[in-house]
């Protein structure tokens, strides 16, 4: 079997960046290099640099067999080197945020022109591209009715433009988009995020905003399936949460947002596009629409009760007469109470 490939230059040169990190006590870092220091695990672990993996796709890239993948993973898991999240039936993989600065010059210092991690990420790439098909087959069976949507608002790309103009330049360190559909939000905001996760309880869908994001060269994106009056994260985890065209699918919106207040950050902000009150009822058979929109004062009264201290909103109107696009879309921008005190305080 061929031999993994160092660049030793590489390797000399993070060997200089790992002396400026946080010291690893001896027996974490004689566990991370006994984990690492085996053929098919290191292998595992240059494919998951390039974004998270499932065990059948690992199964396929790698032509070993289930029960030997998954062996090679719960030791890469208890090492604190990758971590395991479930999506249905599904489980994957990917490298740990903060993982030992060990690793990541290990990883760099590969040489992935060579075998067999070229083999891998040819293989890899198979894999994607098999995944594409099938998530876009499944996308062009709803690709209609979403059609139908779009076209009684004003266009995507003026709704697009108004989110990350009322976002401004402010920097995003950790960014959530729950009920993230096939992933439009995160193709737009997480090449600015340190790190991007996007919520969604459907499983198809989850493979529809893969695809969309790897084929934007997204593949580190952090996707999960779960359910957006329960995400599985801690409080104050993200600086930038966002609810993009999901409250009118919702029996409980107050709920899902006071569950998203909760997953602001001190100082962050919870963004949510919706509609505002329309009288188009044909949604709720076609579109399975539960709210025919939503009034300013109603979502911002939501934002406050949840502890936003401060929202500001925007109206995207149709054009005056404009009848073939009779749905306003608005933005609210609520931000943590401690930061809108903090504005009050100076001003």
């Amino acid at each position: 079997m061929p031999e993994v490939v160092f660049s030793h230059k590489h390797i000399f040169m993070s060997i200089e960046e790992v002396l400026h990190v946080r010291p690893v006590p001896f027996a974490d870092a004689l566990a991370v290099l006994r984990a690492a220091a085996e053929e098919t695990r290191l292998r595992i672990l240059a494919l998951l640099a390039e974004g998270e993996l499932s065990v059948s796709d690992l199964t396929d890239i790698l032509g070993q067999s289930q029960p030997r993948i998954s062996r090679h993973l719960k030791l890469l898991v208890e090492a604190g080197l990758v971590e395991r999240h479930r999506e249905g039936a599904w489980a994957f993989f990917r490298l740990v945020d903060g993982r030992t600065g060990l690793v990541d010059p290990l990883i760099a210092g590969l040489d992935s022109a060579q075998p067999p991690l070229s083999e891998d990420r040819a293989r890899r790439e198979a894999v994607r591209g098999q995944r594409a098909e099938a998530a876009q087959a499944f996308f062009a069976r709803l690709a209609p009715k979403w059609d139908r949507l779009r076209s009684l608002h004003v266009a995507e790309a003026i709704v697009e433009a108004a989110v990350l103009d009322v976002l401004g330049p402010r920097p995003i360190h950790n960014l959530i988009d729950l009920g993230t559909g096939t992933g439009r939000m995160l193709g737009l905001l997480a090449g600015r995020a340190a790190r991007a996760t996007g919520l969604d309880s459907n499983h198809a869908m989850l493979s529809v905003a893969r695809a969309n994001l790897e084929r934007l060269g997204l593949s580190r994106v952090d996707l999960r399936q779960g359910d957006i009056h329960a995400p599985p994260f801690g409080r104050g985890s993200f600086d930038l949460v966002l609810v993009h065209q999901v409250l009118h699918y919702l029996d409980d919106p107050a709920r899902a947002l006071r569950e998203a207040a909760r997953l602001v950050a001190p100082g962050g902000r919870l963004l949510v596009v919706d509609f505002a009150p329309h009288d188009l009822e044909f949604l709720r058979e076609t579109q399975a629409h539960r709210r025919l929109g939503f009034a300013p004062e109603q979502v911002t009264g939501w934002l406050r009760d949840a502890g936003l201290g401060q929202v500001t909103t925007r109206d995207l109107a149709p054009a005056p007469g404009e009848a073939s696009n009779p749905l306003t879309v608005t933005l609210w921008l609520g931000t943590d109470a401690a930061e809108a005190g903090m504005e009050r305080a100076v001003a």
